[in-house]
């Protein structure tokens, strides 16, 4: 999901990670992607953790939005107003979440902190006394403060070091959460060190549309100090207490969807005179109050130290991290392939309490059951299907599984909606398309097979058969249509969504739903379900119907179309009437245009190329489309004619020449993309990383192999960056072998595939989940005959 508003890239670049060894985990830079509109943030979390303990910045002086970013950190900025105890890795629109920022100060509180909640007590920091590693953050303010985050589970750790001399004082900003609250309270219980409270919130994207200007959880939490209180104040809105243990009052979400200057409340508490060090433990819970007493109980106890916090999440993350072992390339290549890795493996996050409490979709409190271990939140659908599931449930088939579990859950709890997007307990339906069908039928490839398949398969099927009152509904449209399918009655009529359907974008929502209808198709498949799997492939390539042979003299594209079957005109926003078709236009597609979109037939591309009169002039489109004419790339920032490899409508055709028989121009363009667009900087990132689905990418790009097809696990062949890697999975590890790997030598000469040679430039679902060995040969120069027979192409899927 691309940034509602982009900014420039940033030159400074972050040195290598002082002290660097062999584990993995230290090889981390959390600091990429920082800037570029990456919108990760830098902070300290475990795997998957609920609670991310980072810093929460104040916006760039001059900066329209009046959030730093949506990660609630921007590299560029300077200043500090609190350290959050939650986000959302990586995603778009104004973000959300960032609640309860906590904020050491060295000043006497005289100013209500809620005058202006995103500059009040803030303090100004350097780059050069900030150091990130996974599982560990730390900053020395310019206010003199040193401080030190580290995370559990459910639960976190801090450590404030104060200058001599000066007041030391904690701020808790209850109702401060990044884009505002309905409700906050704070209390401070002086006699046990303690303050806890809560604060209700959402409001995800609410800028953008009435449909997500609204509450949809609550965060509960409890912070314990290891120092006596000297003094204690409260505020709400304009007014301080001095000596107050109490106050509750939102900050509320403003007219416009962002809160504004006046409004909230809030606590903090002061340290006597000569204090030197303040640590606190905070557990959290979006249940109660006493599960986020009993979190922090069990992961961090009275008497835990922050070193010995710390440790743990650094041995946590080297456990997830080693699931693959890599060698080769240089250090900065090793960093940014731990680090996609890293940033793939923070979400979904987990949601359900140490007792497996959860409060579901309904606002009805949940217990996990059977075999789940835990439920899952945060699920950016139309991003994460793509690749980012794929790669969860091949690494970690009980966590893929107790996701897809979530996801049903959540459906269950929502009427039988499968949302589109969640974050916590809301569904905020951004985005479009009905992404929950692949992604549940991509996790069960992969081999994560511990849940309700068959019920999460009847439920998926139900919603495609039958159209709800939300489906036909046009709130929250364009970009927060609030039905599963939007435009569903139509598309059984039509078979296809016409202009004037609710709908983001007519022809971007009939290539997403056909998408949906072919991981139906292999779902059904795999439980021997024929008929459902047969017609659910039929409606896969409804595409047909919004494919024009003659939209233009070079060649067909996908187009609107009206109900009564004509074709639509163009309304693009530059221009004053509405126009001829145009292969540039951005009408009708969500966050890229007609030329972008075209190639989004990834599960039959055999019969894309066909439609567009065969494999030469599919080869001629695909050339023209990653290369200008001079035979420079253009892969980002390129126009609309050209692939926008920072996006999620691209990221799956540089795959394409595999099918076109010309898989070494695959492997050099992937390459070029590795070496260029992904780098150890804050920049290092190609646009929002989408809750690591553009880091998975990354990380298969870099194996040598990707899950081209949505709900299957057949594996298109590129070309490995490292000499070897070693993919450890509980079916059966896959070795990577590449001794001529490096700079310069992207092309494949030859393949072994478990010591036989192969000329397919593609791997078979058996080798994903049974594991074994491949055998590169790479050189400097392409081996044109590779791979290049028909026969030798992955597969397309078709009806017959």
């Amino acid at each position: 999901m691309r940034a509602f508003q982009p900014i420039a890239l940033a030159a400074a670049l972050i040195p290598a990670l002082a002290g660097a060894t062999d584990a993995p985990a230290s090889l981390v830079n959390p600091l990429i992607g920082t800037t570029n509109g990456g919108d990760v943030f830098p902070g300290a979390v475990v795997p998957f953790g609920m609670l991310q303990f980072s810093p929460e910045e104040s916006p760039i002086a001059g900066k329209k939005s009046p959030i730093a970013s949506a990660g609630g950190y921007e590299y560029r900025a300077d200043s500090i107003r609190g350290f959050s105890l939650t986000n959302v890795e990586g995603w778009g629109c104004a973000g959300a979440s960032g609640d309860v920022p906590i904020m050491p100060i060295t000043d006497d509180v005289t100013v209500s902190p809620s005058s202006d909640f995103r500059h009040a007590y803030a303090s100004k920091f350097s780059h050069a006394n900030e150091k990130a590693r996974a599982g560990h953050y730390q900053v020395t303010l310019d206010n003199g403060v040193t401080v030190d985050l580290t995370a559990a589970l459910h639960s976190g750790a801090a450590r404030f070091a104060f200058p001599a001399g000066k007041p030391a004082n904690v701020l808790v900003r209850a109702s401060d959460s990044e884009v505002g609250s309905e409700k906050a309270t704070v209390t401070v219980d002086a006699a046990q060190q303690r303050v806890s409270g809560e604060v209700t919130s959402g409001n995800f994207c609410g800028y953008i549309n009435d449909a997500d200007k609204r509450s949809y959880y609550t965060l509960h939490y409890v912070i314990e100090f290891d120092q006596p209180f000297a003094g204690t104040g409260t505020w709400k809105d304009g007014d301080v207490k001095r000596g107050g243990t109490s106050s509750a009052g939102g900050s509320g979400y403003g007219a416009k969807g962002f809160p504004e200057k006046g409004t909230g409340s809030g606590a903090w508490v002061a340290f006597a005179k000569g204090t030197k060090e303040v640590n606190l433990r905070v557990g959290i819970s979006y249940v109660s109050e006493a599960n986020a007493q009993a979190n922090l109980d069990a992961e961090a106890p009275k008497g835990t130290t922050f070193d010995a916090l710390r440790d743990k999440a650094v041995a946590a993350w080297n456990r997830q991290l080693s699931r693959i072992d890599i060698e080769g390339g240089t250090h900065d290549q090793r960093t940014v392939f731990y680090t996609a890795l890293y940033h793939s493996l923070m979400t979904p996050n987990v949601y359900s309490d140490v007792n497996g409490q959860y409060t579901g979709f309904d606002g009805k409190v949940h217990r996990v059951e059977g075999t789940q271990k835990a439920q899952y939140a945060n699920f950016s659908g139309w991003d994460v299907y793509r690749s980012q599931l794929q790669l969860v449930s091949w690494l970690e088939p009980k966590i893929g599984s107790d996701i897809a579990q979530s996801l049903f859950n959540q459906a269950k709890q929502n009427n039988g909606v499968w949302d589109r997007w969640t974050h916590n307990t809301g569904a905020t339906h951004v985005m479009n398309g009905d992404p929950s069908a692949p992604a549940v039928a991509g996790i069960y490839a992969f081999g994560a097979r511990d849940f309700d398949a068959k019920g999460a398969l009847a439920s998926l099927v139900h919603a495609a058969d039958n159209p709800t009152a939300l489906d036909t509904s046009h709130e929250g449209c364009e970009v927060e249509c609030v039905g599963q399918r939007p435009g569903l009655d139509q598309w059984l009529k039509l078979h296809y969504i016409p202009v004037g359907a609710p709908a983001w974008g007519p022809a971007a929502d009939t290539l997403e739903l056909v998408t949906a209808e072919f991981g139906l198709s292999a779902l059904a498949e795999r439980f021997g379900d024929k008929a459902t799997s047969q017609r659910f492939l039929a409606r896969a390539q409804y595409w047909r119907n919004l494919f024009d042979p003659k939209a233009t003299p070079e060649g067909g594209y996908i187009r609107n179309r009206n109900a009564d079957g004509s074709w639509a005109l163009v309304k693009d926003d530059d221009k004053e009437q509405p126009h001829a078709f145009t292969p540039s236009t951005e009408d009708g597609f969500v966050e890229g245009s007609a030329a972008q979109y075209v190639w989004m037939v990834p599960f039959n591309v055999h019969g894309l190329f066909e439609a567009m009169g065969g494999m030469e002039k599919a080869r001629k489109r695909l050339d023209a489309f990653f290369y200008q004419p001079d035979g420079t790339f253009a892969v980002t920032k390129s126009g609309p004619l050209h692939a926008e490899l920072d996006n999620e409508p691209s990221i799956g055709t540089p795959w394409l020449y595999n099918f076109a028989g010309q898989p070494w121009k695959t492997q050099e363009l992937v390459r070029r993309v590795l070496d260029t667009l992904w780098v150890n900087a804050p920049n290092g990132i190609p646009g929002n990383d989408d809750l690591g689905e553009m880091s998975s990418w990354y990380v298969f790009a870099a194996l040598g192999a990707y899950p081209s097809i949505p709900g299957r696990a057949e594996l298109v062949v590129g070309s490995p960056l490292f000499t070897k890697a070693v993919v450890h999975r509980e079916g059966g590890d896959v070795t990577i072998l590449a001794p001529k790997a490096g700079q310069g030598r992207p092309y494949v000469q030859s393949l072994k595939v478990d010591g036989k040679p192969s000329d397919r430039s593609w791997l078979p679902e058996s080798f994903a989940l049974k594991g074994g060995t491949l055998e590169f040969d790479l050189s400097d120069t392409p081996n044109k005959g590779w791979a290049g027979k028909a026969a030798d192409a992955p597969p397309s899927f078709d009806v017959k």
